[in-house]
């Protein structure tokens, strides 16, 4: 149920927790399961309406590489200058800005990729699992399944370069092998239509899901099965530490109190927390995508084409195509032009795996990345903790990252 202005949830929980995206409910569900009284509140109308709704649905346990490497330095150019392509950056005289991107091309190497990666990847295995557990108790309907996803390269030098990476995971039990063009349109027919493919990454334990579905599934479990209460239009305007307690002052003039706080508002938490003098290096990321229809020859096995920086997903009878990377850009409102862009890309790299003509929805959403690609996931004392910083793993890492935050912030397993 949702707290109402005129019956506000101030007391009686253990824990509030700002911001109920997939990654504040997987939070929920942690401390609930360990039988904490729970209150979530999120600024928008209901769950996952933010940078969860329409992400690029894969749930990419075994892809955690890291933004920054080596690589980095070839692709600045694009990244700095590019206007046409995936990546675009919004410059700014801003020292937050200048201290982010100073701070991710001190990660861009080949020591800073294998432990951000890493660090990402183990994470990932313990979300997996944590998901599984979830699943098992509580079988909520999100269109999931293990799809499988081709890393799709058009060069021999891009399958080759992406061999160490196999390399690195296998000791973590990570099932990733390099295969040929005509391997992969074996493994996944649909790429017929793709004559540029020469290699491609196969991970076949990969899985995908409506992050949207999920959330709303999940907090239906939640309220009904959990002490959980939700209050939705609570746009958090200040966060203090009186007697004891946390008390949220939201814009509206409601109000509530517990004894913890846990942040999980992905971009918006920086600003939460900097009165507090907690700084978190969050930079946006905006992303976007669109659902249509299937096309006359659309993927079964989630695809991710290295080139246009694209995913494609199969939900049902639906596909999810996501891209795009304009950093800096704090507008979550989606560009015309840019959404355009990303339909024409996606036509240029499988032209028929979805019905183009027929776009159900577009969306874009604010991705809030640190500079070495893991999340922050912190007890900052006086019953204070955050989960944030997923960047374009928020849907992946959320069920591993909510089990670890809860057990930092509670001390217990």
């Amino acid at each position: 149920m949702n707290a109402s202005a005129d019956n506000p949830a101030t007391a009686g929980h253990d824990l509030i927790i700002i911001g109920a995206g997939v990654v504040g409910l997987a939070s929920a569900y942690a401390a609930a399961r360990r039988g904490r009284s729970v209150l979530l509140v999120d600024r928008n109308a209901g769950p996952a309406l933010g940078t969860s709704f329409a992400n690029g649905a894969q749930l990419s346990y075994a892809y955690t590489d890291a933004m920054a490497g080596p690589a980095t330095w070839g692709q600045l150019p694009e990244m700095a200058f590019g206007r046409n392509g995936p990546f675009r950056t919004r410059w700014s005289a801003d020292p937050g800005f200048m201290r982010w991107g100073l701070a991710f091309l001190r990660q861009a190497n080949g020591g800073g990729l294998h432990k951000n990666t890493l660090a990402t990847l183990e994470l990932a295995l313990e979300s997996r699992s944590a998901m599984q557990a979830l699943l098992q108790r509580h079988p909520i309907d999100f269109e999931h399944v293990v799809s499988g996803k081709l890393h799709l390269y058009p060069t021999l030098e891009g399958t080759q370069g992406a061999a160490a990476m196999i390399a690195l995971k296998r000791t973590y039990g990570v099932q990733q092998r390099l295969v040929d063009a005509a391997e992969a349109v074996a493994i996944e027919p649909a790429l017929s239509g793709a004559p540029w493919l020469a290699g491609a990454v196969y991970s076949p334990e990969e899985e995908a899901g409506d992050p949207y579905r999920f959330s709303q599934g999940l907090l239906d479990v939640l309220q009904r099965q959990y002490n959980v209460q939700a209050d939705f239009d609570f746009d958090t305007q200040s966060l203090q530490r009186k007697q004891g307690q946390w008390q949220l002052q939201a814009r509206d003039g409601r109000q509530a109190q517990a004894p913890q706080v846990l942040v999980c508002a992905g971009i918006d938490s920086a600003a939460l927390l900097r009165p507090l003098r907690v700084r978190v290096p969050l930079m946006a990321i905006k992303g976007y995508s669109f659902t249509a229809p299937l096309g006359a020859n659309a993927p079964q096995v989630s695809i991710t084409d290295t080139k246009r920086k694209l995913v494609f997903c199969r939900l049902g009878d639906r596909i999810r195509v996501a891209g795009l990377a304009d950093l800096n850009d704090w507008n979550p409102a989606p560009e015309p032009a840019r959404l355009a862009q990303l339909v024409a890309m996606a036509r240029a790299s499988l032209p028929e795996a979805a019905d183009y003509d027929h776009i159900e929805s577009s969306w874009a959403g604010l991705r809030p990345v640190t500079p070495w690609s893991s999340p922050i996931i912190r007890d900052l004392g006086d019953g204070l903790g955050c989960n944030i910083g997923h960047g374009m793993l928020g849907w992946t890492l959320a069920m591993g990252s909510g089990e670890r935050a809860i057990t930092q912030l509670l001390g217990t397993p």
